[in-house]
């Protein structure tokens, strides 16, 4: 008889694993969550798992190769940084993510902080709660409509924080690496320099790799409007946090929201948190009620999928699908 596979879950942003559990029942699967999720407990745990789920903590190459049942790793999300995927390659193991779970969620929030920021209600609020209630304390505020937005990552939140701004008033331009879909969807396609020069606003929705590891750094930062904002709800990585405080305190642009660091959490003593104008928010514009419910369906049906002998929906080493290990997997 078959020992029931088990999928090994290190870490959720949520309550329980009720929604997996019911998802990852049809294949028989045991869960074990993790309590801790760092490596030294995921090294102990992981040589009796067919399955990783996770969705902060790191799946270091060492996890998987203490991994010798290992199938699938599946992410909570959309980057997988967090997980050794060349070494997954490697071995064989399929890793899987969620790409489009949160879209609406992060671009609302890349929209809010712009809002908050050009119309001054990260410091109104403060103010007011400490008895201030002068219209300086804000100011400058601007207003949104007839300005230009420059998304730098035409994936679905790029898209979609791109149709939404157009609802605003805003004109768009995008930078990314398929001009010719940006153009097919109606918005100005354009050059990363140019996006800086033209842009008041500018979003990051690019994935981290080493093509976009300190993309934004002092260069595109210089070449920035004075007056421009940064948001970044992508990864904290894909901007030189000490370039970035240095335009702030210089004022080479006006302002800028981060929900996302590097590292995180970034040390209190770090030179952007010092920064006045400097909106931040801890990691959140993935989350909603909405949002958490999905990912964990999601994300469980990848894992259910490969281990009930169907290709998952998103494969992000679609290569080894070709493999004679892989070859059973049903479409």
């Amino acid at each position: 008889m078959t020992a029931e596979p088990t999928v090994l879950v290190t870490d959720i942003a949520w309550d329980t694993t009720e929604i997996e559990a019911a998802v990852l029942a049809p294949a028989g699967a045991r869960l074990v969550l993790a309590e801790r999720g760092d490596e030294e407990e995921l090294l102990a745990l992981v040589p009796d798992a067919d399955a990783i789920l996770t969705c902060f903590a790191h799946v270091t190459a060492a996890v998987v190769a203490a991994g010798p049942r290992l199938k699938v790793i599946g992410r909570y999300g959309v980057g997988t940084d967090n997980i050794a995927v060349d070494e997954a390659t490697r071995r064989e193991i399929l890793v899987t993510n969620v790409p489009v779970y949160c879209t609406d969620e992060v671009a609302e929030h890349a929209l809010g902080l712009l809002l908050c920021m050009v119309r001054g209600i990260h410091r109104y609020d403060p103010a007011v709660r400490r008895g201030d209630w002068s219209l300086a304390t804000g100011l400058p505020t601007r207003r949104v409509a007839g300005r230009t937005l420059g998304v730098l990552g035409f994936g679905p939140i790029g898209r979609r924080l791109a149709e939404r701004a157009r609802a605003f008033g805003l004109e768009v331009i995008v930078h990314d690496r398929n001009p010719d879909e940006v153009a097919a969807d109606g918005f100005e396609p354009v050059g990363l320099e140019e996006l800086a020069r033209r842009s008041d606003f500018v979003s990051l929705h690019l994935p981290l790799t080493d093509e976009t590891r300190g993309l934004v750094g002092a260069r595109f930062l210089d070449g920035m409007r004075p007056g421009a904002y940064l948001v970044n709800c992508a990864r904290g990585a894909i901007v030189d946090h000490e370039a970035l405080a240095r335009a702030l305190e210089q004022g080479t642009i006006a302002g800028a929201a981060m929900d996302v660091f590097e590292p995180e959490r970034l040390p209190a003593d770090h030179p952007l948190l010092a920064q006045p104008d400097l909106l931040a928010t801890p990691h959140t514009a993935f989350y909603s009620e909405e949002s958490m419910q999905d990912l964990a369906r999601l994300a469980s049906e990848n894992v259910a999928a490969v281990l009930g002998g169907r290709r998952p929906a998103e494969t992000v080493n679609p290569e080894l699908l070709a493999r004679p290990r892989w070859a059973h997997l049903a479409p």
